[in-house]
């Protein structure tokens, strides 16, 4: 059968598995008449044990009160990035957040449809690190003696570069200080090593350190993480405190603080603001005392320019401020941190390679280091891997930066001055560079490079710059 506009059932049911979400569609009466492959996958059942059932019966522990579906049949309003939790009929839990619209024909409720992304796992890590935070905070404050929180201290931050050493011996100073800090640098440059030196000199020492990316979950969940949980709040809630209330007398450090969204910064300000905290679902305030830390690896200019940071958090946050210079930058620590690598690498591979040759030093001066000292470190591990020589050569080097070396010399060895080719190998250049320096992802990739996100997706297709971006566009 087909519509009026010429596409047939097949072809719209093959277009509505494709989609990368849960699609449930219920009738006004509860029975499922729209199932997808992709929620079955969810809900850990298969599509015939769903399709042409009533809701409450595949899914036991929910009720008309409580499933999301019938609840926007009831009030005929859309619920938009609704967390729930529930029970399928197998006894597995299964955590979505979900986006409910009714469905009206001439002036009625019809059904109801649910979009649905499954977070259950990422929710599980989450509930367990939060879990384990929260045992290993209560041990510290039951133990006698204490042990420091944290991994590092600011001499674990290795450098000769002198702006760097200032910029060290400044938080050594600032360390003890309970007002806000931010701090600034690219990926890989060392702000987490360099925020858990700062905790490791700060008054708080023994205190808890609460490190939580602000990029690294999703929006919908990142609230929860943050405030915490009532049993109730919804569907599935437990009692649960936050990472607030974890980092209370201690540290909490928000990395990318530029990737919450816009109207979780209006409640973090109003936390650092009262010192007051309220589980998602609670009537009644916690007081909280903690040293917040925030970190983004975007200029702060760029990010209050895109609307990615509110400028009144910013102006909170931005009471202490420390800039990372980019390993390229710091030409001495190059040389340096190559050679401590080296020797790192010798004592844990049972080697002796004794340092670069020539042709290896001279690219390694040359090349712009979009990924710091994380890449820096990586590069050398997998050079000392596979290095069969005393010296690490050309031909150690991981096969990007191998192409990239073969790429430099044929652009040296012939000139041409014909535009349009290099126009072309100029943005994929620029491309590539966008996308390293941001970790894959699409967006964040397109704003530096000033173009719409559609228009970088085809140039990356039609370029094949790199494999594995991923669009982070939620």
């Amino acid at each position: 059968m087909t519509s009026e506009y010429g596409i047939s059932k097949e072809v719209l049911s093959a277009i509505l598995n494709s989609i990368d979400e849960g699609i449930h569609v219920v009738d006004q009466h509860g029975y499922t008449i729209y199932y997808n492959e992709i929620a079955a996958k969810h809900d850990g059942l298969k599509i015939e044990e769903v399709l042409g059932r009533p809701l409450l019966d595949v899914f036991p522990s929910l009720n008309k009160n409580t499933s999301t579906l019938f609840n926007v049949m009831q009030t005929q309003q859309p619920m938009i990035n609704e967390q729930q939790s529930y029970v399928n009929l197998y006894g597995k839990q299964i955590e979505t957040v979900n986006t409910t619209l009714p469905i009206e024909l001439d002036g009625k409720v019809a059904g109801a449809v649910e979009i649905a992304k499954d977070y259950s796992r990422i929710k599980e890590l989450n509930d367990s690190l939060i879990d384990l935070r929260s045992k290993v905070k209560s041990k510290r404050k039951s133990a006698t003696s204490h042990s420091h929180a944290t991994k590092y201290t600011l001499d674990s931050l290795l450098t000769e570069d002198e702006k760097m050493i200032a910029v060290k011996n400044e938080a050594k100073k600032l360390a003890r200080s309970q007002s806000p800090m931010l701090v600034i640098g690219e990926s890989g440059s060392g702000k987490e090593l360099f925020v858990q030196g700062i905790h490791d000199a700060s008054l708080s020492a023994n205190a808890p350190f609460i490190a939580q990316n602000c990029a690294a979950i999703p929006e919908s969940l990142l609230e929860s993480v943050l405030f915490g949980t009532t049993k109730g709040s919804y569907t599935g809630a437990m009692d649960r405190p936050g990472l607030f209330e974890l980092a209370d007398g201690g540290t909490l450090f928000l990395d990318e603080i530029h990737a919450m969204p816009i109207e979780l910064q209006a409640k973090l300000l109003r936390v650092l603001e009262d010192g007051q905290v309220r589980r998602l679902g609670s009537t009644t305030n916690t007081y909280v005392n903690f040293r917040v830390i925030a970190a983004m690896n975007i200029h702060p200019q760029i990010a209050l320019a895109e609307g990615n940071i509110r400028a009144d958090l910013f102006y909170r946050l931005n009471v202490l401020t420390f800039e990372l210079l980019p390993l390229r930058e710091r030409k001495k620590d190059i040389v340096f941190l190559t050679e401590h690598f080296i020797k790192q690498y010798n004592e844990q591979f049972l080697k002796n390679i004794t340092g670069l040759d020539p042709q290896v030093q001279q690219f390694f001066f040359k090349y712009k280091w979009p990924g710091n000292v994380r890449e820096l470190k990586h590069t050398i591990e997998y050079m000392m891997n596979v290095c069969n020589g005393s010296v690490l050569t050309i031909q150690d080097l991981p096969l990007m930066l191998k192409q990239y070396v073969q790429e430099k010399k044929d652009t040296t060895k012939q000139t041409d001055f014909a535009l349009r080719p290099a126009l072309a190998k100029l943005e994929n250049q620029l491309i590539e560079e966008a996308i390293n320096q941001t970790e894959g992802n699409i967006l964040k990739a397109a704003k530096l490079l000033q173009i719409p996100r559609q228009t970088l997706q085809y140039k990356l297709q039609r370029l094949e710059v790199i494999s594995g971006a991923k669009d982070d566009m939620g």
